[in-house]
């Protein structure tokens, strides 16, 4: 934790806009390819999926490498869900089965449920290890943060089932983008006044008068 700051360290602009990139760019990528996959490889549509899938995989990596080339490492979650993706993904591919790729968030949010909710549980913030460099907050905040993000995975884990099971693929691949990215920035903004309540005194500066 930084020694002076009371609420959310400000990152350069420049910064910011690049890992919104590179975490929007590969969903994007996907979005399109389920929409155009076929114009592009000759193929039937029902083969988008397919083609998003593919290319969704190569998206990632390329992210992921330009993260730790840009950034020196990968912060964990879009690390496992990298990993999940090029997993997944291959499954889907190599059986061309598209279950795969659409059980893939079921399973990376069901992961990271369980990881803050039983950190949550023996009493430790999970948050914190992984924002720690973004902001000050009292333990009692972080693990305020620990337990709402948790169920609030366990949501999305719940609501991909419904999604998938119910609906369209091409649905199912809109609302990945257009649902559940809209729905996280809302959730993340609610959780601005506990950033507020709960952040860090300000430690004293030593020294004379």
């Amino acid at each position: 934790m930084s020694e002076t700051g009371t609420g959310p360290r400000q990152a350069p602009s420049g910064a910011q806009w690049l890992r919104m990139l590179l975490e929007l760019g590969p969903l994007v990528v996907f979005f399109l390819m389920n929409s155009k996959g076929n114009l592009i490889f000759g193929g039937p549509p029902s083969q988008n999926i397919f083609y998003a899938t593919a290319t969704f995989m190569i998206v990632t990596v390329i992210s992921l490498a330009v993260s730790y080339w840009r950034f020196r490492k990968v912060p964990t979650m879009p690390l496992v869900t990298g990993v999940f993706v090029v997993v997944f993904g291959t499954l889907t591919l190599v059986l061309h089965d598209d279950l795969f790729i659409k059980v893939k968030p079921t399973l990376v949010n069901s992961l990271f449920a369980a990881a803050l909710l039983g950190a949550a549980f023996t009493g430790r913030p999970l948050m914190k290890q992984l924002f720690d460099a973004a902001f000050d907050l009292t333990d009692e905040g972080w693990m305020i943060l620990t337990r709402r993000w948790g169920f609030y995975f366990l949501f999305l884990a719940a609501l991909n089932e419904v999604i998938w099971r119910s609906f369209t693929t091409d649905f199912w691949v809109s609302f990945k983008l257009f649902g559940i990215m809209p729905l996280t920035i809302v959730f993340g903004m609610l959780q601005m006044p506990v950033l507020t309540k709960y952040a860090a005194a300000e430690k004293p500066i030593r020294g004379g008068e």
